[in-house]
């Protein structure tokens, strides 16, 4: 439950679990809505109590099955949601955080990220979320998909330094991150949030990561996700439209995986020598 899971601390102080739930393509068939509810009810009940969801997934359909989903959980949950680059001007976020928040039926988001970099000022953006933020509609907000230079000119423009997270692409496939990344957002109290955490499931088939599996009695899956609880600061946001699903990612918290299978791992998946740019999804 809640208090077995690992947790990372926001800049606030506030600290929340370091095992939650994202919802990317969740929300584009009706067919599948009561499921992909249950899986976030299923999140919440395991203490997986950060749901992520974005205007862009489904166009805002995902947001409102996250809104049914919560409709009596809105106090247990650690909401997240985020804006699209072009409607990140001083006048858009603000009209974009409040289509989302009538969308999951709430008054406020706990978390409010820029999606990724856009045309629009970083200082435009950021005057926007501190509007939001002093109007109580966001508790907190943060970027996603920032490479190692974003965040420094994030840094410089005023207010910029209270940036809460940086959601980013990173897995045991996808190390880029750890370069130069995540230790710059380690080193200053910024969590990341690491989307797609097993890659789609592309790398569950890994010869290596089953065995190591294995030799846990868990499941690829499970390493994958124990791989990201072990580093600080990161937190990890599988999507699951699968209650089953939702029961075997809480599952990841148990392992204690010996540091000869990380380094065994290290060897199929190895981190990263020199800097590249940050990979996108």
């Amino acid at each position: 439950m809640f208090d077995d899971i690992p947790t990372v601390t926001l800049p606030s102080g506030k600290s929340i679990p370091a095992l939650g739930i994202g919802t990317w393509n969740m929300g584009e068939s009706g067919a599948a809505a009561a499921q992909e509810i249950a899986s976030i009810r299923k999140a919440m009940e395991l203490g997986m109590t950060v749901v992520d969801t974005a205007e862009m997934y489904a166009d805002g359909r995902s947001e409102e099955i996250v809104g049914e989903a919560l409709a009596s959980l809105r106090d247990d949950a650690f909401l997240v949601s985020k804006v699209y680059p072009f409607n990140a001007s001083a006048r858009g976020t603000i009209e974009a955080c409040e289509r989302s928040l009538k969308r999951l039926g709430t008054d406020r988001l706990d978390l409010y990220l820029l999606h990724w970099r856009g045309s629009h000022p970083l200082e435009d953006t950021v005057g926007a979320f501190e509007t939001l933020k002093a109007e109580g509609k966001i508790l907190d907000w943060g970027v996603s998909n920032f490479d190692t230079d974003d965040m420094d000119e994030l840094f410089l423009v005023p207010g910029g330094d209270k940036c809460a997270a940086n959601q980013v692409l990173y897995n045991l496939s996808r190390r880029g991150p750890e370069y130069d990344l995540l230790p710059w957002c380690q080193s200053r109290g910024v969590p990341v949030m690491a989307y797609s955490p097993i890659e789609q499931g592309r790398i569950l088939s890994n010869h290596e990561l089953i065995r190591v599996a294995k030799a846990y009695q868990a499941t690829p899956a499970q390493v994958a996700l124990a791989f990201l609880l072990e580093r600080d600061g990161v937190m990890a946001i599988p999507k699951s439209a699968n209650p089953d699903r939702v029961i075997e990612n809480h599952g990841a918290i148990e392992l204690d995986i010996t540091e000869e299978d990380w380094s065994a791992l290290d060897a199929v998946f190895p981190p990263p020598s020199k800097k590249a740019s940050l990979d996108m999804l």
